[in-house]
């Protein structure tokens, strides 16, 4: 039943939804820790050291930590593949283009491929520039996060890599939320405007929050 599930279009659509939702709630409590870095550096730093000691004594070390890790890899796989899976079946469908394009599409629905895309590629750059420090600048500094963070956002590239994507996910929020509550049967004409609002205010939030970190260190703010 489950791979019948997964076979169909509903499936892998239903798929991409409780996915993208779950990243959703991650990235919410994500921009919250981010602007402890407003606080300071040891406000920052505690709160980075008590991510790897949440559940404990019951969970080990970072036992906590790695299994969201894991959840959320198994989070962006899932979705990556539906939405991949849902593109090629989507053009073997139509393989030749519409004589008329659809005018009321808006920006964020024209570009959710290419903003997946950006998005996958940003966060490989992000783990490797603040988690593991391979493509760090400045020397990465393990159990020092604050300092970390205010390295990558000294230099323009950093920047410029960090806000492109945030902006590209501010976009690829105000539809995903859209689109995961008309696949998950939310949708009705009573709440639409509702929902639109929410999906509005959750993608803007979020990019500022997320935004406000490297204007923080560029403007001097956080240093």
């Amino acid at each position: 039943m489950a791979r019948t599930m997964w076979d169909s279009s509903v499936g892998k659509k239903t798929v991409m939804a409780v996915s993208g939702l779950i990243m959703l709630l991650y990235l919410v409590a994500h921009v919250i820790g981010n602007l402890k870095i407003f606080f300071g550096a040891g406000e920052f730093n505690h709160y980075a050291h008590w991510l790897r000691t949440v559940g404990e004594p019951f969970m080990h070390y970072e036992w906590t930590l790695w299994l969201i890790r894991i959840v959320l890899v198994v989070a962006v796989v899932a979705h990556a593949t539906s939405a991949y899976q849902l593109s090629r079946r989507d053009i073997r469908a139509r393989p030749s283009k519409y004589v008329h394009k659809k005018q009321r599409a808006s920006y964020a629905t024209r570009t959710m491929r290419w903003g997946g895309v950006i998005l996958g590629l940003f966060i490989v750059w992000h783990i490797l520039d603040l988690t593991t420090g391979t493509v760090h600048s400045g020397g990465f500094q393990e159990g020092h996060p604050y300092q970390n963070v205010v390295d990558t956002f000294s230099t323009w590239y950093g920047d410029v890599i960090y806000i492109v994507a945030m902006l590209a996910l501010g976009l690829h929020v105000r539809h995903g939320f859209w689109s995961a509550a008309q696949t998950l049967g939310v949708g009705s004409r009573t709440r639409d405007r509702a929902l639109k609002i929410t999906a509005d205010v959750l993608a803007l939030l979020l990019t500022a929050g997320f935004i406000a970190v490297p204007v923080g260190v560029m403007t001097g703010v956080v240093s």
